[in-house]
């Protein structure tokens, strides 16, 4: 492990352009209105490379929550863009991912000073976040109903409506590209949006919120709650006067979700995270392989739903393969997102890093050998700063916790397998189902296993690389739905039927 410098630059720079309440706390936003919490609270915000609290944000309450739910209401059931043309939608998704781009160094360092993820990771989730926009913008207006041929003389057809109020509850491991996945597909359907970001990294939501407004969206259609789950989150996922919850997040929380949006039967999106396995054959080309299973599980330290937190490899090459995981592992530059050197920051937050340590006591408590990590880097980063250096563990068995539960963080766990059958049997053995992927030189190989993989994202020779156009999310228990993708948008949507009598006549069906 490689530590970088701390950088020098100004790293508050981007809070210039968050608006503030007059007690100078970062404002929630309601409907258009930047505003204080309802009783004056405040979160305060602590800079995850350094330990060190730099701002204020009003904490929503319950009652905030409550006012947002009436703005959306009234915006969808009597306000303008619901019924407005999906042309001029789409237009002013557009103009959100100008202002995107116009702004995207400052969004970055946003990113970096709230969640601590290195700045060049921060970049590409701007870049990305943008593209979102506009690919939903260039949605909006294709054909999204059918034409059935059915006996004259009728004619029937379908069409998509937007669902109404959808609230929208966020992670903080990737702030403002996970809300973009929402808001996005929400906005070009026709939908208002009642955004609940996490209470750790709600900073690049209310921005982003500002720049919409801005851009023209109306009165009404957006809101921001930063907070607690069990406040505002519980809040949208109990009112009756909410259509959709979209959450992302854990599988408790995603079960209490379920269970309050039964009260008026929401429709429900849930992504719930993921164990998933990253299978390599002694045949896969080794630089590759190595690289990728490095990527997969220390990008953004760990932090990642999808993460491939756990390495599969052929038996005949594990020793060789991990060794030299284990010295590439070793030197990944860890260090403060802002120094241009770091390849992997911190953990989001001290009680995430605590989480991560247990875990790492647990993996050793149950006999898996640490192989390398497992602890806080030395000097000034171990000591201000939620940091812990690149881990991995072997010699585990399938019922090790480290191997069974989503740990969040930057341990990878190590299993070996003999042959075809014992990997896929590995791969699945688990709740889970959101990613996996398969090494190796074999095509039909790479076939055969990746249709086996109860995974609803996959790779093959590669892993991470995820796109706008194409459907995200898992089986098992990683969730319910899709994001992203033209199944992101019709999400968002009802299906309606309309039949249409052609010849306007009586029926004859009862005697006159």
């Amino acid at each position: 492990m490689i530590q970088a410098e701390r950088p020098t630059s100004q790293r508050h720079a981007s809070l210039r352009h968050l608006e503030r309440t007059s007690t100078g706390d970062v404002a929630l936003f309601l409907g258009g209105t930047f505003a204080a919490a309802s009783d004056g609270g405040a979160r305060e915000l602590v800079d995850p490379a350094t330990d060190d609290a730099y701002v204020k944000v009003a904490e929503a309450t319950a009652a905030d929550a409550a006012r947002a739910i009436a703005i959306a209401r009234q915006a969808f059931d009597e306000g303008p863009w619901p019924e407005t043309f999906a042309l001029d939608r789409a237009r002013l998704l557009n103009k959100i991912a100008d202002a995107l781009d116009a702004n995207a160094a400052d969004f970055a360092a946003m990113e970096t000073l709230n969640c601590g993820k290195p700045l060049r990771e921060a970049e590409y989730d701007v870049a990305d976040a943008a593209n979102c926009f506009r690919y939903y913008a260039g949605l909006a207006t294709k054909p999204h109903g059918q034409t059935f041929d059915v006996p004259a003389p009728s004619q029937s057809f379908t069409v998509r409506e937007p669902i109404g109020v959808c609230g929208q509850i966020v992670p903080w491991n990737y702030p403002l590209l996970m809300a973009v996945w929402k808001l996005a597909p929400a906005l070009a359907a026709g939908n208002v949006c009642i955004l609940k970001p996490s209470e750790y990294t709600p900073l690049s939501a209310l921005w982003l919120a500002k720049l919409a407004t801005e851009a023209g969206l109306p009165q009404g259609v957006l809101s921001v709650l930063p907070g607690a789950g069990p406040v505002a989150g519980a809040a949208l996922a109990e009112s009756m006067l909410v259509d959709k919850i979209a959450f992302t997040g854990s599988v408790p929380t995603g079960q209490t979700i379920m269970r309050a949006a039964a009260g008026n039967v929401k429709k429900i999106s849930l992504e719930l995270g993921g164990k998933s396995p990253n299978v390599v054959f002694a045949d896969a080309n080794w630089a590759t392989a190595i690289d990728y299973a490095l990527f997969g599980i220390y990008a953004n330290a760990g932090q990642v739903c999808s993460a491939g937190s756990r390495l599969i490899v052929e038996r005949e090459i594990a020793e060789r393969f991990v060794a030299e995981l284990v010295r590439r592992a070793r030197k990944i530059v860890v260090g403060d997102g802002f120094a241009a050197a770091t390849e992997m920051g911190p953990l989001v937050s001290a009680r995430q890093r605590d989480r991560v340590e247990e875990y790492i006591r647990i993996g050793r408590a149950e006999g898996a050998t640490l192989a390398c990590g497992g602890t806080r880097p030395p000097g000034d980063l171990g000591e201000r700063g939620n940091f812990i250096v690149p881990t991995i563990f072997t010699d585990t068995t399938p019922a090790m916790r480290i191997v069974r539960e989503e740990i969040f963080g930057p341990v990878l766990a190590v299993q070996t397998f003999i042959d075809e059958a014992e990997a896929v049997r590995l791969a699945n053995d688990s709740p889970y189902g959101l990613a996996g992927a398969v090494f190796t030189s074999d095509a039909a190989r790479a076939h055969r296993v990746i249709r086996k993989l109860r995974a609803g994202i996959t790779w093959i020779n590669a892993y991470h690389p995820t796109y706008n156009e194409a459907p995200w999310g898992g089986y098992k228990q990683s969730g319910i739905g899709r994001e992203l993708g033209t199944y992101g948008f019709e999400a968002y949507t009802e299906v309606k039927q309309i039949n249409v009598n052609l010849a306007v006549e009586p029926s004859g069906w009862f005697k006159d």
